[in-house]
Parts: structure tokens; sequence; C-alpha cells
């Protein structure tokens, strides 16, 4: 569905609302010989009563890695590092090949902020409005609104949370997005409005974000994600 720019700003401003706290900076380390920094994004999602951490596969096959905490998603104030370590990244991720996603269920993080003192004070994409399969089969050539959230790279290696508008359509049977995003936005999930089987314009997510190509990125859609981390 296209929506209006007015109407596209004021979803955008609800997103951060309801799901900024949703939203995780990730950064693997040491890839490459010259050990270039792999920044993406991952998000929260909670399904069959799980909560897993979301993002593109890509960016969890290095040997060590961080996810970053803003002072909102931790509590109380001032406890919290301002990243969590992951020193066997590959390791803590299950791993979706086929899809392009990778998930990490959550109770390894809430167990390290116990034994440091803190704990989150997170959001989560809730399982309700991630696309199923119709949603996705109605996606068409036509281009519809899309509104990424994703940390972005700022001056110095900063980490802002930050918002894309941006066009989605199926192309050649896939479901992409029409334009390549920044550096940080990989991993990032992908929201849209759609009708529902009444009719009616509700948010979805959609998919995430996965390496572009093409001049813009194919999207790892959510009805095959919830299937393969209900699997696994």
């Amino acid at each position: 569905m296209l929506l209006d720019p007015e109407i596209e700003n004021d979803v955008a401003y609800e997103l951060c609302q309801l799901l900024g706290r949703a939203i995780l900076p990730i950064r693997q380390t040491g890839v490459g010989a010259d050990g270039e920094r792999g920044e993406g994004t991952a998000f929260l999602f909670a399904g069959q009563g799980r909560e897993h951490l979301l993002t593109a596969d890509a960016l969890t096959h290095a040997g060590a890695g961080v996810i970053g905490l803003r002072a909102s998603v931790t509590e109380p104030a001032g406890v919290a590092a301002d990243a969590v370590a992951l020193s066997d990244l590959s390791d803590r991720w299950r791993h979706h090949a086929d899809l392009g996603v990778a998930d990490m269920p959550t109770v390894a993080l809430h167990e390290h902020a116990d034994t440091e003192g803190w704990r989150w004070r997170t959001q989560q994409v809730p399982d309700a409005i991630a696309a199923d399969r119709d949603v996705i089969a109605r996606i068409g050539a036509e281009p519809g609104s899309a509104v990424v959230l994703a940390h972005g790279v700022g001056a110095g290696g900063a980490r802002p949370l930050e918002v894309a508008i941006e066009r989605v359509a199926r192309v050649g049977g896939a479901v992409r997005l029409l334009a390549e995003l920044p550096t940080g936005y990989l991993g990032a999930p992908v929201f849209g409005v759609r009708a529902g089987d009444d009719g009616e314009p509700g948010l979805r997510c959609l998919g995430l974000v996965l390496p572009a190509c093409d001049g813009g990125h194919p999207l790892a859609t959510f009805d095959r994600i919830r299937a393969a981390v209900d699997r696994s």
C-alpha cells in the first residue's frame, strides 16, 4: 500500500515510539585480514512465547562482535556498559542460511544482564504484526510504502536510531526494497501497511533487510522467518 507522505511520516513516528527499543546495533569484529568492522542492526521478536534476536546471517559469522546498548534499553540507569561483547559470535546464533537470517534466543543475554546487575528494558516486535503468508502474497509489482528502523553509522562510529521511508515491491518473484540503504541497515526490520483478511489496513513487519544487490535489497520475509524460528 502506497501512503501519502504525511501518513508515512506519522507511521514512522509511531513505530519509533512503539518499537524503537526493540532495535539494537550489532557489530562484528575481525572481519577479513584488515580487521574491518561489519555494522548492522538486530531486533527483538516475540513468537510462540519466546524472545529471539533476529538479524541478517551475513553479520553473524565473525569470531567476535558486540551488541550496542543505548541508555534507554537498560535499567537501572548508569549500570550497564555501552555494549555486550560476544567473543564467540558465530556459535551463539542459529543460522538459517537458506533465508539469509540468523536468530539468537535471548536467555543468555538476560542471564548476562543479571550477572552484571542490570536488566533489559526493551520492546519486541510482536508475532501479531509479523506478516503471514497471505500478507506477503499480496505484495505485488506496484511499489508500496515501507519503513525501516535501523541503527545507522554516524561520525566517530556513533550508532543512532534512524528511520528510512522506502518503497517495497515484488520484483522477479522476490520481495525487495527498491533502493540501497546506508551502512548499518543490514538486518533491520521493514514495516508496511497492508490490508488484513477483513480488508482493513494494519501495520505489518514484512521481514528484514538482506545484503544489497541490483540497486536494492531483497527481504527475508516474515512468513518464512517465523516458520524457521518455530522449527529451531
